[in-house]
């Protein structure tokens, strides 16, 4: 994939919407083995620069699972703030952060020029919304499990992708992406894993049949809300294929891990026992033949 005018290798872990997750460690060593480690001074040039930037868009996990700056290699982390770290649905925010200087003065060089720093106002919503994030990440993750397991052995789901249950496919990586805010020096009595509250899951059938189930299934929640935004206290629950992917042509979308009958929920911070019974509810009105509806 490395070509002459490479000037960036991004990448998403977990992924947006299939949770799949990278091992960034190994996509450092694979960019240091084609073109040398990084060597970034004070006051050189960036355009001069011939190494691609390695970026990460870290938003499901948020720091409070994922360093990724920590890991040698790695350039750049991305945030919507948008979402975790605000927390409340209130701000439209994103963060770029990195270790390297010429890399930050030519982002404040663009900050200056085209206006883009955060207003006075969602900056304290911001501030406040970080200042919970510990609590209100440990609480997705403990009500998202309850709500995984549930989905996995459900009749009408398919496939259900959460890092922390043994059925998801990079399983192996959980525990390395997923540090649940674990200090070094952390007593095991004083701290919980937990895996991020985002779930991805597939209804049975194909074609018509899942496209029908899983709108089906998102209309009928209660307490989810139906909405396309993630990492608030409110549980919200989307259909990509009819949603923010409806633009995809199907053959690409499906190339990309997006099945018609998948479904992205973000767990809020609701009781765990409603949300569980509220997506039991809305998939128990699916049968084999799809939701009639009333």
């Amino acid at each position: 994939a490395f070509r002459e005018n490479t000037k960036v290798v991004y990448t998403e872990t977990p992924a947006n919407p299939t949770c799949r997750l990278t091992d960034l460690a190994g996509v450092a060593r694979a960019v240091d083995d084609h073109y040398g480690p990084a060597v970034d001074m004070v006051g050189s040039d960036v355009t001069e620069r011939t190494r691609p930037w390695i970026m990460v868009d870290g938003t499901f996990a948020t720091p409070y699972h994922q360093r990724v700056l920590d890991i040698p290699g790695v350039d750049v982390a991305i945030q919507s703030a948008t979402k975790y770290l605000g927390g409340h649905s209130d701000i439209l925010a994103g963060s770029v952060t990195s270790r390297s200087e010429p890399f930050l003065h030519a982002c404040s060089k663009v900050q200056k020029l085209i206006t883009v720093p955060l207003n006075p106002m969602d900056s304290f919503l911001l501030a406040r919304g970080l200042r919970t994030l510990d609590v209100r990440m440990q609480r997705h993750g403990e009500n998202a499990i309850k709500v995984a397991r549930m989905l996995e052995a459900h009749p009408m789901v398919a496939e259900v992708y959460y890092p922390g249950l043994d059925s998801h496919p990079d399983r192996n990586l959980a525990d390395q992406v997923f540090s649940s805010g674990r200090d070094v020096d952390a007593e095991d009595d004083e701290w919980k894993q937990t895996y991020g509250g985002m779930i991805s899951f597939v209804t049975v059938g194909e074609d018509d049949d899942a496209l029908r189930r899983a709108r089906n299934v998102c209309e009928r929640l209660e307490v989810v809300n139906l909405a396309v935004s993630l990492g608030g206290v409110e549980s919200l629950v989307e259909h990509p294929a009819s949603m923010t992917h409806g633009m995809i042509p199907r053959e690409q979308r499906l190339a990309g891990g997006l099945h018609d009958g998948l479904i992205r929920l973000s767990v809020g911070l609701e009781r765990a026992k409603d949300l569980v019974e509220d997506l039991k509810n809305a998939l128990d009105l699916c049968d084999e033949d799809g939701c009639a509806v009333e």
